[in-house]
């Protein structure tokens, strides 16, 4: 299966939280989308691995993705290296992504920055067919994605991108809420953490809110980019 878009997370709920509504968006408009978790978040306060494996699958039906996939690198402790680099690099010449997302540059938890450096770093490096990886028995071909995009999560980037998705957010927010053992439940007896406030709902919807109040609609979603980004022509832009 070839994807348009790979959407790769350090954990499960990152590419959620962080680029749902644009997800959403392509897929409604036929394209076909994938998701990679680099890890099962097996660190996290609230619930467990085995639990956000099934929120995962359940948000990603909900997004509507094609696959979704996941590759146990360890929460907390994964490194840019090239055990980490080849994994990657498998799943992009199976997918053979014309854009992939990956996780904000900088961010609160380290995981972030790592992710992001590590998902650039393999798509470069897909695309060298000197370096040789196979799947079921047979080598691979190099594959480079055209673009690879940032997506903002816990710190206020400032987007070189911003893309329009105007209602695409409820779908965003019940993908968001598939992981029920991390966020808002006010029947969950588990620790409480800064993710599990009702206010976090309120928050990424008031950002998505003021960016498409910058543009002049209703929603957006911010991506900081690795090169110029580029249009056909001026009139392009919205």
């Amino acid at each position: 299966m070839k994807l348009d878009i790979l959407a790769i997370g350090a954990h499960p709920d990152d590419v959620e939280m962080s680029c749902g509504a644009t997800l959403a968006k392509e897929i409604a408009q036929g394209k076909k989308v994938g998701i990679l978790d680099l890890t099962r978040g097996e660190l996290g306060t609230r619930g467990t691995a085995e639990i956000r494996d099934k929120e995962a699958a359940a948000a990603a039906k909900v997004l509507g993705a094609s696959v979704r996939e996941n590759l146990d690198l360890g929460d907390g402790f994964f490194q840019n290296g090239k055990k980490e680099q080849l994994a990657i690099i498998q799943i992009l010449r199976k997918y053979r992504p014309e854009i992939v997302f990956c996780n904000a540059v900088e961010d609160r938890h380290i995981d972030h920055g790592k992710g992001s450096k590590l998902a650039s770093d393999a798509c470069f490096l897909s695309g060298l067919r000197r370096i040789e990886t196979s799947l079921n028995g047979k080598l691979q071909e190099a594959w480079r994605p055209k673009a690879v995009y940032h997506y903002i999560q816990w710190k206020d980037i400032e987007p070189n991108v911003v893309v329009d998705v105007t209602g695409y957010m409820d779908v965003k927010m019940e993908a968001i809420k598939a992981y029920k053992s991390q966020f808002y439940d006010p029947e969950s007896k588990e620790p409480e953490t800064h993710t599990s406030s009702k206010n976090l709902y309120e928050s990424l919807r008031y950002r998505n809110r003021n960016l498409g109040r910058i543009i002049q609609t209703e929603a957006a979603e911010g991506f900081t980019v690795e090169r110029y980004p580029a249009v056909h022509s001026i009139f392009d832009l919205i």
